[in-house]
């Protein structure tokens, strides 16, 4: 298996602007789809964005897919499944505690299209 970069590069596109807005976020990779959490939750205006407009780009490396983003149902078996992830790939021992994160932050599935 080859290990995944740290993060990968959003871009949105602005719900009142209508112009790309680029972030970097950390990521888990479950097949098709990649998995990032907001601390913001709803609040985020890349969450926000997303939700005005699902079509997204997602830059890993050099190479940019597109992509479908979606707010995953809560309390469903992705819900856990995305949390899982992010928290496996994250926390590590003696860093910071990321429980609370894992748990509170609102996940999002990022669907790649290419």
């Amino acid at each position: 298996m080859i290990e995944e970069p740290p993060f990968c590069y959003l871009t949105t596109i602005g719900r009142r602007t209508h112009r790309p807005h680029e972030i970097e976020i950390w990521f888990a990779r479950e097949g098709n789809s990649l998995y990032v959490l907001s601390g913001g939750r709803d609040r985020s205006d890349w969450v926000r964005n997303l939700q005005r407009d699902p079509r997204v780009t997602v830059r890993i490396l050099d190479r940019t897919h597109h992509a479908t983003a979606r707010v995953v149902e809560p309390d469903t078996e992705e819900d856990a499944l995305a949390r899982r992830l992010l928290l496996a790939k994250y926390q590590t021992p003696g860093g910071d505690d990321l429980t609370n994160w894992g748990r509170t932050a609102l996940p999002v599935a990022l669907d790649l299209l290419s």
